[in-house]
């Protein structure tokens, strides 16, 4: 048995990765500030889900990773092993308005994990980067090898700059690191900000929903089970560091990897998913493209498929009707 530090452990991915490790035995360490950026309420009920099922192997505590002091205090006394850094400061389009959020939490907090895992001498750490990375990238599907640095948005850059930080980590202190760029996770226990949670309560309350660039985009909308299933498969197999030189310098122990669902769907089919799920239709308002939004997104998944047997195996006419119950459930709609 295991003890995990779990980053961001209130949020969407994070309680449901923290779910899976305590599932199987393991012992989790949750962190996260509990911010405001969407209700803290849900936040609140994902946290109490974990401590009803799992008891006094889930142990919380609200830590902000870009707080050194107490990052370094808090987290001094506490035996863990690897680490699962998920908390990050999430959305392209709140960052336009508030950047330095994406600074500090993205940031700050990032070198704050790198900080911990080093002094610790944890075995792996393993982070959440984005798609995001790929920005105007017209190369379909993205690969891990497509250059990466025209981001359109803060937060896409803040999370290139994480992996290049975690690249010097590994090459100067030899630590072993696992970046993931997710593509377009859903499920239930969601964010309100994202598409899926915002389409679902429009099309139920009988509002509009907001359907940018007239529709023309397509996204690897990823079930949340799948991106948990690769996150354990990468977290227990670290990167090995035999040491080796390669032209231009040491190969570090340190891998990205896309996780996503290896399909690119058109808008409008998941609206229409929705709208048979919520057994209504919607009333479409077609707007322009956002500032710091793609159009496309494509995951090419050979690597981690490859390394780690990773494989997803829910498409969206399956995952669709599932958060759209859970929805209606959490919500009462």
């Amino acid at each position: 048995m295991a003890t995990i530090l779990v980053t961001g452990a209130a949020g969407f991915i994070g309680m449901q990765v923290a779910e899976a490790l305590l599932a199987r035995g393991d012992r989790v360490i949750g962190i996260d500030n509990l911010n405001d950026y969407y209700p803290v309420s849900l936040k609140s009920d994902r946290l109490a889900t974990l401590a009803e099922r799992h008891g006094d192997r889930f142990a919380f505590h609200p830590i902000d990773v870009a707080d050194d002091a107490a990052v370094d205090g808090v987290l001094a006394t506490m035996d863990f092993e690897s680490i699962v850094h998920l908390a990050a400061q999430a959305g392209v389009r709140y960052s336009l308005d508030n950047p330095r959020a994406y600074v500090r939490a993205n940031l700050a907090g990032h070198l704050n994990m790198l900080e911990l895992a080093r002094h610790r001498g944890s075995p792996h750490l393993v982070y959440a980067s984005s798609s995001s990375v790929y920005g105007g990238n017209d190369r379909l599907p993205f690969r891990v090898e497509d250059r990466v640095d025209h981001p359109l948005s803060l937060y896409a850059a803040t999370k290139k700059a994480d992996e290049l930080m975690s690249e010097t980590y590994a090459h100067l202190y030899r630590l072993p690191q696992t970046g993931l760029r997710f593509f377009t996770v859903y499920g239930p226990w969601g964010r309100p900000d994202m598409a899926m949670w915002l389409f679902t309560s429009a099309i139920l309350e009988g509002r509009p929903i907001k359907v940018f660039n007239g529709g023309a985009m397509r996204r690897d909308f990823t079930y949340i089970d799948d991106i948990v299933a690769g996150i354990v498969a990468a977290l227990d197999h670290p990167p090995a560091d035999d040491g080796s030189v390669k032209a231009g310098g040491s190969v570090t122990p340190h891998r990205l990897y896309n996780i996503g669902n290896n399909r690119s769907e058109q808008l409008g089919r998941l609206i229409d998913l929705i709208e048979a799920a919520c057994g209504r239709p919607a009333e479409r308002q077609m707007l322009p493209m956002q500032d710091g939004d793609v159009k496309d997104t494509f995951a090419d998944i050979s690597a981690i498929e490859r390394d780690l047997g990773y494989r997803p195996t829910t498409a969206i006419d399956v995952g669709v009707p599932r958060f759209v119950e859970w929805y209606r459930g959490y919500t009462g709609s």
